[in-house]
């Protein structure tokens, strides 16, 4: 049996040489042998340029085929890619690139005023078009350097010296309830998820992957490219270079996709669209991803003829769930040997949930804790410069995710959602993910989100943001009637105030950006509807109303 690759830059180098269909976009059809080449001068150039100190790479490009040939180049090379944030603007945007160090950036036209006339310190210094430290890819003058350079084979770039513990990325965490992290990735960790990927999904030279996941993000990394690499699977690249919804289908039916890996609320969103009769005419054989919406991954694979895997995991890897064909509706799945429901003041095991006739959990309190791993912190290789958040994820070698789970009797764990999803309503704590799943059940309803805002006597008041179908009108009497038709919906459940949006706001990776919404509480610009007292019906929130409201919580947070 052939020996594994132990580095994505001996995969790189394996592809290489290879000849058949390595990369499809919309306007071109590569091979493997081409990318390889492609790839090798833009190693080169990388080489030409690197400074002393981390030799870190900062990426701003949607999913266009330089993002997938730097990929190969920094790999090559022996460089750290830096996965800039496009979601992200202004200070966020360069505390990112600046904590991570970055010497070189590359970027498209597009994204270059988010960061032009910035400073990122040295040795790029100041964003601008001439910067020789800032590639902007669309630019004549970028590809005449390439082209300076003459034909580079990838052997020729590849730095001998790489081995399995060189690091390789710099993956940022979503952020959606605090401070993005710079999530550390060796060239050896991505490897091993690439080909345990690449054999789990059964890929091969024969599958198109589509890659619709942004490729600063882990999902796109690990579930999608670096699968795609050890299978030697032809990857394919959105139209858009960014997921769509309306362009999904047309864009698997195009391209021949296979496979396709997702994070977030992608299904949520293809889901929304009009349903035609031939949906399930398509060339998808599996769809694998994290965190979709409940009850989507049924209906998904009924609609389109295909199965879809979903599965719980981190960019840091320190603990993973799979659902399993026993797994109920809901659950995450089974937990495995050393994952561990534990209080995270205590470090004592919770106790088993309990429900009612209807399905509603009883013991909450004494039921909810942190999902931790007892294996997990070998996995994790830590984050860029950030001690504090290094020692709350790693403590006594066990691996805290920092997500709030229950246990039921029969070992399923079900999400209850973030460690700063915890709400206490009169005296009763709960998590917002039992309510989100609720939520979502009604027909309208695209996304749910649901948090926190200060109830003005003391504790919180639910709040939730609904993402409606396109074509349907908000019926806020409707909705009471909704929520009094669901049986396991908690007596402090029901939110008080509900926010209609055109769109929720999301990171890059469709995950809703709670912290911003949490924020805003009862102001923004989209409707909102509230029942003054708890039991009453909603009403329209008026100015006068959000003034009295601030005024009575003062400067308390939820």
């Amino acid at each position: 049996m052939t020996d594994l690759p132990l580095t994505i830059a001996e995969m790189v180098l394996a592809r290489s040489r290879d000849q058949r269909s390595g990369l499809l976009t919309a306007g071109a059809s590569r091979t493997h042998a081409e990318v390889g080449a492609a790839a090798a001068a833009r190693a080169a150039l990388l080489t030409e340029l690197r400074a002393p100190g981390h030799f870190h790479v900062a990426f701003l490009m949607d999913n266009v085929d330089e993002f997938i040939l730097w990929l190969q180049a920094t790999a090559l090379a022996g460089a750290v890619m830096v996965g800039g944030n496009t979601t992200h603007r202004g200070d966020d945007l360069v505390r990112d690139l600046t904590h991570t160090e970055c010497q070189l950036v590359v970027v498209s036209a597009s994204f270059l005023p988010l960061i032009d006339g910035r400073d990122l310190g040295s040795p790029v210094g100041t964003v601008r078009r001439g910067n020789r430290r800032v590639l902007v890819v669309d630019d004549e003058d970028y590809h005449g350097r390439l082209r300076d350079l003459g034909a580079v084979s990838a052997a020729d770039v590849a730095d001998p010296t790489i081995g399995p513990d060189r690091l390789g990325y710099l993956i940022f965490t979503s952020g959606t309830s605090g401070a993005p992290k710079a999530c550390r990735c060796t060239q050896g960790r991505l490897a091993r998820i690439g080909n345990k990927a690449s054999e789990m999904f059964g890929l091969s030279p024969a599958d198109i992957v589509y890659l619709a996941m942004p490729l600063f993000h882990s999902n796109a990394l690990m579930a999608g490219w670096a699968p795609a690499l050890a299978a030697g699977s032809t990857i394919a690249l959105p139209t858009t270079g960014r997921f769509s919804a309306s362009g999904f289908l047309p864009d698997v039916r195009r391209f021949g996709v296979t496979y396709f890996n997702y994070v977030g609320k992608p299904l949520s969103y293809v889901l929304a669209t009009p349903e035609r009769p031939d949906d399930t005419d398509n060339s998808l054989r599996l769809v694998f991803g994290n965190e979709a919406a409940p009850g989507d991954v049924g209906r998904f694979s009924e609609r389109f003829g295909c199965p879809v895997v979903d599965s719980y995991g981190s960019t840091e890897g320190g603990a993973s769930v799979s659902r399993t064909a026993d797994t109920p509706p809901g659950a995450l799945g089974p937990a495995g040997e050393g994952i561990l429901v534990l209080d995270p003041a205590t470090g004592e095991e919770r106790a088993l949930a309990r429900f009612d006739e209807r399905g509603r959990l009883l013991n909450a309190d004494e039921a909810i804790g942190e999902m931790v791993s007892t294996k997990g912190g070998a996995d994790f290789e830590g984050y860029w410069r950030n001690d504090e958040a290094e020692s709350a994820r790693v403590r006594q070698g066990w691996y805290w995710t920092g997500d709030l789970v229950y246990k039921d009797a029969d070992g399923f764990l079900h999400f209850a959602g973030r460690d700063q999803e915890w709400l206490r309503v009169d005296g009763e704590n709960f998590a917002v993910a039992p309510v989100e799943r609720i939520l979502m059940r009604h027909p309208d309803v695209v996304l749910a989100a649901v948090y926190a805002v200060p109830d003005p006597a003391v504790g919180d008041q639910v709040m939730a943001a609904l993402q409606l179908l396109g074509d349907v009108e908000w019926d806020a009497e409707g909705f009471a009637s909704f929520l009094e038709a669901q049986e396991d919906l908690g007596t402090k459940w029901s939110p008080r105030f509900v926010r209609i949006c055109a769109e929720l706001p999301l990171t890059a990776t469709s995950k809703v950006l709670k912290r911003a919404l949490r924020e805003e509480r009862w102001h923004g610009p989209d409707p909102i509807w509230w029942r003054p007292v708890p039991t009453g019906g909603y009403r329209r929130l008026t100015p006068e109303d959000a003034a009295e409201l601030d005024r009575a919580v003062g400067d308390r947070v939820a």
